[in-house]
């Protein structure tokens, strides 16, 4: 009997921490919004940047981004079941369309400034759409 109202106390602590989780995992939504933004800056310098400056400034300004969502995802307490999963395909995904477009942007289209503004949207597509979701999850 003391073993079954042990399991039953170890399901309701781990039931109190999932719903934590649950009403904490704004965090991450912001967290994909920014990176979202971000695709905003980043990939028009990868389309039409040229030369050494425009490498830096790009350079310098994914580091600072990075560096920023990685400190402020490293301080949050609390983190959702398959929320590396989830992660790891969000990022996987905008790695391969960050990749085509500025493959595209800069060898096919030939650094256009139309294709670049479309190519940022579609970059930040999977991010917008990840946080849109997480946003749902967590109501």
């Amino acid at each position: 009997m003391g073993e079954a109202v042990e399991a039953a106390g170890a399901l309701g602590r781990a039931a109190g921490m999932e719903k934590a989780a649950r009403a904490q995992s704004g965090w991450y939504a912001r967290y994909l919004w920014a990176f979202a933004a971000g695709q905003l800056v980043l990939v028009p310098l990868a389309v039409l940047g040229r030369g050494p400056v425009a490498v830096t400034l790009m350079g310098v300004i994914n580091v600072l981004l990075v560096s920023g969502l990685s400190l402020y995802a490293a301080r949050q307490r609390v983190v959702r079941r398959g929320f590396g999963m989830k992660h790891g395909v969000l990022v996987g995904s905008w790695a391969a369309v960050f990749a085509l477009m500025v493959l595209l942007g800069t060898t096919v289209v030939g650094r256009s400034v139309p294709f670049a503004a479309g190519a940022a949207l579609v970059c930040a597509l999977p991010l917008a759409v990840g946080a849109w979701s997480e946003m749902r999850g967590a109501a």
